[in-house]
């Protein structure tokens, strides 16, 4: 049985509770080349949390472990260096790739999410000041506009019931038909990565903008989904986002 934490943590927790008293929201630094989102990089995580760590004496260290084929594992481990007392939390993330480029994004990216989960850091808001960034965040709803597939799509949609959902209209749209592209005028975004297992079909939503959606095990690869600025909609079980093609 794989323990996650040591006999006794109460040394631990009052260290940790010191350090979260310390941290910093992780400022967005990078953005997104497929679809232009800030994001936080590990570095930027780092900078959020060093400093609180080690001046309460917290070793905080991530390893490699074996895992299934085509998956990563990594371990992130806390020590309180005064005590000895500890707690681990292990991750297993897909590999986008079996090369060496590919365990290296898979571990980069396993690494700022784990310790970002375990110390419960947060990043900062999106700092780009655009106008567009603005309004795509004000306006993206918890439930996504009704869309209608584009010609052909039918028929390689998942037949799994809860991806054949369409998401609703968006809350206070007015004339929603109105300023919706005809199924052949939508384009797809080339710029939308390539992920095993995972199809992209693009729609036209009611509001007259483009929305893809993404199709197949998106259950498994969800937090690649979410990296590439796909959101998830809880009420229609679908991934999605607003298309940027030009």
């Amino acid at each position: 049985m794989v323990e996650y934490q040591s006999g006794e943590t109460s040394e631990l927790a009052k260290a940790l509770i010191a350090v979260q008293k310390g941290l910093q929201p992780a400022v967005k630094d990078a953005t997104n080349p497929f679809v232009h989102n800030r994001y936080a990089t590990l570095n930027s995580v780092m900078d959020s949390c060093r400093d609180a760590l080690l001046s309460n004496d917290i070793w905080m260290t991530q390893f490699p472990v074996p895992a299934d084929p085509g998956y990563l594992g990594l371990v992130t481990k806390l020590t309180h260096a005064k005590s000895g007392q500890w707690q681990a939390s292990l991750a297993v993330v897909p590999l986008p790739k079996a090369d060496p480029q590919g365990m290296g994004s898979a571990m980069t990216y396993a690494r700022r999410y784990s310790l970002s989960a375990m110390l419960g850091i947060v990043t900062d808001a999106d700092d780009d000041g655009t106008g567009a960034c603005a309004t795509r965040q004000t306006t993206l709803p918890q439930t996504p506009p009704k869309m209608a597939p584009r010609q052909g799509a039918r028929a390689s949609m998942p037949s799994h019931p809860a991806q054949e959902k369409k998401p609703r209209c968006a809350p206070g749209a007015t004339n929603p038909g109105a300023n919706t592209p005809t199924p052949a005028s939508i384009p797809m975004p080339s710029a939308l990565p390539k992920i095993d297992g995972i199809s992209y079909q693009t729609v036209a939503a009611e509001n007259g903008r483009n929305c893809v959606i993404a199709t197949g095990n998106t259950a498994a690869k969800k937090d690649m989904l979410a990296e590439i600025g796909f959101r998830w909609n809880p009420q229609r079980k679908v991934w999605w986002m607003y298309a940027h093609a030009s």
